[in-house]
């Protein structure tokens, strides 16, 4: 009893005013007063919490009134009460249970106002559902009511015209398959029809449709046979197709590529076709190469294919004539192009359908075709090397297979240009340096080259022995560009003009310009034979606009003039035939001296660069070639006319032009073979020339021709005139040598090239050494006293037969003029040498006087000035050579002691019989003093020595 009145007074303490205590699960919340503006008002008057702390609340309440709806929560309360009852314990408690209470609470009516409205469009959907039932049931009812009607008013007769049309509308649909399938069954032929005419994108979309319509009536046993026939044309199809594709390597039709193209796009093939497209090209190089080679060697054998054919490419090409060798290179060049053009081509028309492509499909997001797109890019990108490393392999192997050695030098180039010239279409196809091609041409060339230059140089021997050094007559306008070797120069120089001009204009624009493949797009082709051959040189005197060799309308007013008075300024003319004697003038100008052999140098020589051109690994090699005909024609120059002037005691060979003539003597000439001596080695045979000797028609000691001056001219002048236009060539020549032998061409120009106008002086300087007689002025000086007291006024008489010699000497010269041009420069030599000799005279005959006086010295003096005005009349040049060297010589006989000791330390160019007589002619010097100075020049003779 006293247990049951604790339970009961603690029930009510919990509750509070004698209300049941309820957990926090068991909340009733079915009583129908209990509406949802209630639970809202009783929300809204709770304290706020926190929500982390009402969640910490919920997930304190114990697993214990989760277990099952028939839970006593009071019960359970109950039994956690101790038996000690602690009030503040148990006010604790109800605090927390309250509090559960309120959040559990606060969940609850926020679930039930979260799910309200999916509440009610359930209820809603349920009513309709009603409703749609209840219609359901009304149209039913009806139907079985008009179904009664119909059963007692429709007769038999009516439901069999119902199942008649039935059948009716079956065989219909019967006769509509039917000539469905006599459609398919006709569809071959039309098929066929359409692949004749081309029309591939047409024969798919109707196979495709017959394939649809095939799997529609499937059920028919005739239409699986169908279905398989439609397969094979499928396949004959795509058979078609290809060969259609391998159509395009040989010959390339924007249509027709077109047409296969967007047959492969509706296939879904457009990869697949590229593949194809690569092997066809491969097969369309081979093929077609060996198609033409093969065509050539049985044209030259005459017997029949079935020789021929089963042989492999290399073995075909080793069978090629030497005749048919160069048209069969031409026409498999050109084929091999054609294919490089159509993939070229082809490339071109994928840019510019992508980039189409690209802007129609821009946004859509077409992954497969942007895939596609970059597949067929790179794919054609990647095909360009191995496109050409088949043709560059073909023609590699092409050329490997005949021995070029016999070719002749114009055959040769030819062959060099073309093959060249697909060198430069491969750089512009794919970037390549087509090293291998190149390496194995080089070989050959340089073979071909050594063996060429070597009778080109034998040629050249045989020239100079044959030639009478006759002036060849050329325009005066002539230079080497005008002949027809250089034609390809010309070409160069033009197209280098009209590319630095495209630069200019068009150096703010990134894209590159291809030299051939858009020259010949259409039509044309880079390897068609052109007949420059046919082309005339305008070069020869009297051809062209020029006049006939009588008139002299063209000839500059120079070249018309013998000489000019220059004190009356009067001008007189070559035809007078008696002319009043003044000063000389006997030179011409910008008159080009060439002879035959300097015009078959220049061939030679364009020839040679035409070869750096085209084939520019052997461009040194060629170019030392080059340099050694030079080198020849210079040596046998010095050797003709001036090796005679260097044996005597003048000097006229300076150390340079020495050294030049000796290095070619040593690398160049073959030494004459001695009897008995053992022959020389096949190397030094092959590698040097002989000498040459002078043609005997050549007379250079008669002196009514003043010694073969004329001959002279035309030999020295020609190689000068030689030099001159390889120096308009050394920028070319720059251009075409490697950078690291520039050193060569450098040494060539200073060494050889402007050694020709040093060959000048002892070229002539035996004319003038013979002209003039030397000798006998200087037995008039030995016949005169030279040791006078009184101081004369008059000079001597040796001075004007010296004068009187050089007047003969200079009518002479103009009588030279009339047969050969003279050019300034030779007029100059000439007479610096007959000036330079006439003073070297004077001081012989001065130093032969055995005894002289101050008045002696006078009269040499004035005997020298006296010759010195009279030569400014007869001849124009300034300053007066070697005038300080008779000057010097004769005011050294009034130097002291002292000084003339120095002056003869100093004074080196003057001999030991000239400095001793010197000595010995002094007066004014002691016996003891002359002695002294006599031991001086004979210890600085030993020293000269």
């Amino acid at each position: 009893m006293a247990a049951s009145e604790i339970k009961r007074k603690f029930r009510n303490l919990l509750g509070g005013k004698q209300e049941p205590v309820q957990s926090p699960i068991e909340e009733n919340f079915s009583h129908e007063q209990f509406s949802r503006e209630a639970a809202v008002t009783k929300a809204k008057n709770q304290r706020p919490r926190n929500p982390h702390e009402e969640q910490e609340i919920f997930e304190a309440i114990e697993e214990a009134y989760y277990n099952n709806e028939s839970f006593d929560t009071s019960e359970f309360e109950l039994k956690k009460v101790p038996e000690v009852l602690d009030l503040e314990k148990i006010e604790d408690d109800g605090t927390t249970l309250r509090q559960q209470l309120q959040v559990v609470s606060k969940k609850v009516s926020e679930l039930v106002l979260q799910n309200h409205p999916a509440y009610a469009a359930e209820l809603q959907r349920v009513m309709e559902l009603q409703k749609a039932l209840q219609l359901a049931s009304i149209i039913c009812a009806n139907g079985r009511r008009q179904l009664t009607i119909a059963r007692e008013s429709f007769t038999a007769a009516s439901l069999g015209l119902l199942a008649n049309y039935k059948k009716r509308q079956q065989l219909v649909g019967l006769l509509k398959s039917l000539r469905t399938i006599k459609t398919l069954q006709r569809t071959d032929l039309r098929l066929k029809e359409m692949m004749e005419e081309e029309d591939y994108c047409g024969a798919i979309q109707l196979c495709l449709e017959c394939q649809k319509a095939a799997s529609i009536f499937r059920h028919y046993k005739c239409i699986s046979e169908l279905n398989s026939k439609l397969q094979d044309t499928f396949e004959m199809i795509e058979e078609q197709l290809d060969v259609a594709l391998s159509k395009t390597c040989l010959n390339f039709d924007v249509d027709h590529y077109e047409k296969v193209q967007t047959a492969y796009r509706l296939l879904g093939k457009t990869q697949t076709a590229m593949d194809q497209l690569h092997m066809h090209f491969t097969s369309a190089i081979h093929n077609t190469a060996f198609q033409i080679v093969l065509g050539y060697v049985e044209l030259c054998s005459g017997t029949g294919s079935t020789n021929f054919q089963k042989r492999q490419y290399s073995d075909l090409c080793m069978h090629i004539s030497i005749e048919s060798f160069t048209p069969c290179l031409i026409d498999l060049c050109k084929a091999l192009w054609g294919v490089m053009k159509s993939y070229y081509r082809t490339m071109a028309w994928h840019d510019i359908h992508d980039e189409e492509a690209v802007a129609d499909t821009e946004g859509s997001g077409n992954i497969e075709a942007t895939f596609n797109r970059c597949y067929i890019k790179q794919k054609l990108e990647h095909g360009l090397v191995r496109i050409w490393q088949d043709v560059q392999q073909k023609v590699k192997t092409y050329i490997l297979g005949t021995d070029l050695s016999e070719f002749k030098l114009e055959g040769f180039i030819q062959v060099l240009d073309l093959v060249n010239r697909m060198i430069e279409i491969g750089e512009e196809f794919c970037k390549s340096k087509s090293e291998g091609l190149q390496d194995s041409l080089k070989q050959q060339s340089l073979n071909y080259f050594r063996n060429h230059h070597r009778a080109r140089m034998d040629e050249l021997r045989m020239f100079l022995e044959n030639e009478g050094w006759e002036l060849c007559p050329v325009k005066s306008s002539f230079q080497i560009m005008q002949l027809m070797e250089f034609r390809f120069m010309r070409n160069l120089v033009h197209s280098s003009q009209a590319s630095d001009k495209g630069v200019q204009l068009n150096s703010s624009s990134p894209s590159h310009h291809s030299k051939y493949f858009e020259r010949y797009a259409t039509e044309g082709n880079p390897f068609e034979t052109q007949q420059e051959e046919e082309e005339n040189e305008d070069v020869w005197a009297g051809t062209g606009n020029e006049d006939d060799s009588d008139s002299d309308s063209d000839i500059p007013d120079v070249l018309k003039q013998d000489f000019i008075d220059e004190i009356t300024g009067e001008t007189h003319s070559n035809r007078q035939p008696k002319r009043k004697y003044s000063r000389t003038r006997s030179y011409q100008k910008n008159v080009p001296i060439v002879t035959n052999t300097s015009l078959n140098v220049f061939r030679v020589i364009g020839k040679y660069m035409q070869m750096m051109t085209v084939l520019k690994p052997i461009a040194f090699d060629v170019m030392t070639c080059m340099a050694q005909l030079l080198d020849y024609y210079l040596y046998t120059v010095y050797i003709f006319f001036g090796a005679e002037s260097s044996i005597t005691e003048e000097k006229t060979v300076n150390n340079r032009l020495w050294v030049t003539l000796q290095r070619i003597q040593e690398n160049m000439i073959a030494e004459s073979p001695v009897p008995g001596a053992p022959p020389l080695e096949v190397e030094d045979r092959r590698d040097k020339v002989s000498q040459p000797h002078i043609s005997p028609i050549v007379n250079l000691i008669s002196s009514d021709k003043l010694y073969g001056l004329a001959e002279r001219i035309v030999a020295a002048e020609s190689l000068v005139f030689l030099g001159e236009q390889l120096e308009l060539l050394e920028p070319h020549l720059e251009i075409l040598i490697p950078p690291n032998r520039k050193a060569f061409l450098q040494q060539f120009y200073s060494q050889t090239v402007k050694m020709a106008t040093e060959l000048r002086k002892p070229v002539y300087w035996s004319v003038t050494g013979q002209s003039v007689d030397y000798d006998n002025v200087l037995q008039h000086m030995n016949t005169v006293r030279w040791d006078v007291k009184d101081i004369m006024s008059q000079h001597n008489s040796y001075v004007d037969h010296l004068l009187m010699s050089f007047q003969n000497f200079g009518v002479r010269l103009s009588e030279v003029g009339r047969r050969v041009p003279i050019p300034k420069a030779v007029y100059d030599t000439l007479w610096e040498h007959c000036v330079r000799l006439a003073n070297r005279t004077f001081v012989d005959g001065y130093a032969n006087a055995k005894k002289c006086s101050n008045e002696g010295r006078a009269l040499m003096q004035l005997d020298f000035q006296q010759f010195l005005s009279k030569l400014e009349k007869l001849v124009d040049i300034k300053p007066i050579p070697e005038r300080e060297y008779v000057e010097m010589y004769i005011k050294a006989y009034y130097l002291p002691e002292s000084q003339l000791e120095l002056w003869l330390q100093d004074h080196k160019e003057y001999s030991n019989k000239h400095l001793l007589a010197l000595i010995n002619t002094v007066d004014h010097i002691n016996k003891k003093g002359r002695q002294r100075l006599i031991g001086l020049v004979e210890e600085l003779e030993r020293y000269r020595r």
